[in-house]
């Protein structure tokens, strides 16, 4: 069994690459050595998901919706700026900051990301209601998903 060095300056490099590409997972190989870097936290997804099962209720009637084809399309789609995990509340047992139905305005936070540890708000880019949430707390999200559609 040959002994593997970790060198923590190729996984820093890495692990920047990663942030700056919004890339969730990295994977280098040379000769017979591999080294994978991963952003994507399931762990937490599942410890976060299990109690929390009011949120995850919201999350068919986007799907059962006839016009919601692509909802990437839509001219009110929020789009994930980054890859991460979605949490629509501040903490747990918190009040989400928006839900189907509520009226919201351009910078009002509607959910926030965590990447890298680092909680980013995402802020509402427009003036309107709420009309469907697409994804649910704790949920891993990636670059260029819709995460809700305001009108």
């Amino acid at each position: 069994m040959t002994q593997f060095d970790i060198d923590a300056e190729t996984i820093r490099k890495l692990a920047e690459l990663m942030t700056e590409t919004d890339l969730s997972e990295i994977e280098m190989a040379q000769g017979d050595r591999s080294l994978r870097v991963s952003r994507a936290s399931r762990t937490k997804h599942v410890e976060i998901a299990a109690p929390l099962a009011a949120p995850a209720a919201a999350a068919p009637p986007p799907s059962s919706a006839p016009a919601a084809a692509n909802p990437a399309s839509h001219p009110g789609a929020v789009i994930s700026p980054m890859v991460g995990t979605a949490y629509l509340q501040g903490e747990p047992g918190s009040p989400p900051f928006a839900s189907v139905g509520d009226t919201v305005r351009t910078g009002d936070t509607l959910l926030i990301i965590e990447a890298m540890k680092v909680m980013n708000p995402i802020k509402s880019p427009r003036n309107g209601t709420v009309m469907q949430v697409l994804i649910s707390d704790g949920q891993p999200v990636e670059y260029g998903e819709p995460l809700m559609i305001i009108e």
